[in-house]
């Protein structure tokens, strides 16, 4: 039993290793996987907290970050908000704050990038956010760039590649540009209900306003009356 006792207390006291977050693969000698390269959602964020993600990039890349805050809720109703990205080693390589903002940077070292928004500014209200963040590869520098106009004089098939890889480009070039306009649209859409609900409440205040005023003046009136009415029969 003492034995058995001795084996669990080392079991306890060995320290446990934790895993590693960085995303290798199997072999040491294969390179890191790339995972998903861009995102694009809407996220809550309460009132005074900040929330961030983290997008693992190569080097060589081409990092964006766009937002837009499409509602916010609070006593000010401030819709702007605070947003930063760090590089792995949590160099901070871009700030914006307002109701919309995108970040644009190089790459220059493998890891995770570290995007977050603070909304600690508002202390009564959340706010919601369209969030559009990505890496993206050109995959050509200018003597590959040299090699490939070589190539496509002779290799029909490298060209068509060329070509190929140049469409994704303008392609992904396009989607982002209709993101940023969904979100925009989007924005705008919680804006027009918003101002939609404040005129109508508005409306209806003045409506009440204005009853209850023409009430009372014919309160008042009536009671004159009755007064005047009432001190001549006692003359």
């Amino acid at each position: 039993s003492k034995m058995l006792l001795l084996l669990e207390l080392l079991a306890l006291l060995t320290p446990i290793g934790c895993p590693k977050t960085e995303p290798l693969s199997g072999s040491a000698q294969d390179p890191l996987f790339r995972g998903a390269d861009r995102y694009d959602f809407a996220i809550v964020i309460p009132a005074g907290t900040v929330e961030c993600f983290w997008q693992f990039a190569h080097q060589t890349g081409n990092f964006f970050f766009s937002y837009e805050v499409q509602r916010a809720t609070g006593v000010a109703n401030s819709r702007n908000i605070l947003a930063t990205a760090r590089d792995p080693n949590g160099i901070q390589l871009g700030v914006s704050q307002n109701v919309r903002g995108q970040i644009d940077f190089p790459t220059k070292e493998t890891g995770f990038y570290e995007l977050c928004l603070d909304n600690q500014e508002n202390h009564f209200g959340f706010m919601q956010v369209y969030v559009n963040f990505g890496v993206y590869y050109e995959g050509f520098n200018e003597e590959k760039k040299q090699l490939e106009e070589k190539k496509e004089l002779n290799d029909t098939m490298e060209a068509i590649g060329v070509s190929i890889h140049k469409l994704q480009l303008q392609v992904f070039h396009m989607w982002r540009f209709y993101n940023f306009a969904r979100m925009r649209k989007g924005a705008d859409s919680f804006l027009l209900e918003s101002n939609y609900n404040y005129v109508n409440w508005w409306s209806m205040a003045q409506s009440c306003v204005i009853v209850l005023s023409g009430v009372l003046q014919l309160y008042f009136l009536k009671r004159l009356f009755n007064v005047q009415s009432s001190s001549r029969q006692k003359c």
